[in-house]
């Protein structure tokens, strides 16, 4: 079964990579002049020096790519920048009741293999039925066009198919119900959501103490976000939160964004 996202846990100190990922992760073009980036370190207690270092370790590892003093998103953390603003908008089709399956067809594979499979079924948002069996609700179209580099890995090791629900043997809300643990993930984005309404009154007041507190909340609104399975209305629980959740988080990120954006002109 698929569990929720975990909260950013805020007593942990945060590195200088993960400040310049989070920030890059959550501006659209994912593109800022390192000057930027080193100020937001410094929101943090990370020196100018140490963020310097990071930036220059992530464009060597193919993270970042440096063109005139602004960086960059380039290779994963591109992708996955990509399917967080997928996430943001939680687009889906109507469902018309079938499933897709995807069925482990290689018959040879190392743990390399299998934890490149998981994390493909993850992005493509599939669970596991169980050992090599992976379905999802037909309502988010091809995999190929939700996630290209996903959709290789799963086509090397498996084969897909259409596949229904033999109700009244087991419903599609109870199987939905098995593979994902939609409770788990509307606890926390009730949790989510209740921080946001704490944090986002000093934001609309630009009160610059609130960015740092809201940069680690916005970045595990964001993870949680990604772990929405995307279900058919049909399938979630009464009063799912996710609209609501993705909502509240417009108005947040707007509010941090203003924010930031007024201190870091005043660190100018």
């Amino acid at each position: 079964m698929e569990g929720p996202a975990a909260t950013v846990d805020r007593a942990r100190p945060l590195s200088a990579r993960s400040v310049i990922a989070s920030t890059l992760l959550g501006v659209e073009p994912p593109r800022l002049p390192g000057r930027l980036l080193v100020r937001s370190g410094e929101l943090f207690g990370i020196s100018e020096g140490t963020t310097r270092v990071a930036l220059s370790r992530m464009v060597n590892a193919g993270e970042l790519e440096l063109d005139d003093g602004w960086y960059h998103l380039v290779g994963r953390l591109l992708t996955r920048q990509q399917r967080q603003t997928a996430s943001r908008r939680a687009e889906h089709r109507a469902w018309k009741g079938t499933w897709q399956l995807a069925v482990v067809s290689a018959e040879r594979r190392d743990a390399g293999d299998r934890a490149a499979l998981r994390e493909a079924m993850r992005q493509l948002k599939l669970a596991e039925l169980r050992e090599g069996v992976w379905m999802r609700p037909d309502n988010l179209g091809s995999p190929a066009d939700l996630a290209p580099g996903a959709a290789e890995v799963v086509a090397a090791q498996c084969r897909w198919f259409a596949a229904t629900v033999p109700e009244p043997d087991r419903t599609s809300v109870e199987l939905a119900a098995e593979l994902w643990d939609l409770g788990g993930w509307a606890d926390v984005a009730g949790g989510l959501r209740a921080e946001m309404d704490e944090v986002i009154g000093g934001l609309e007041a630009g009160d610059p103490g609130s960015l740092a507190p809201g940069f680690v909340l916005s970045a595990g609104v964001l993870r949680h976000m990604l772990a929405d399975p995307v279900l058919p209305d049909e399938l979630l629980p009464r009063g799912w939160p996710g609209a609501a959740l993705r909502a509240e988080y417009d108005n947040y990120d707007r509010a941090f964004k203003d924010t930031w954006r007024d201190w870091f002109r005043s660190q100018l």
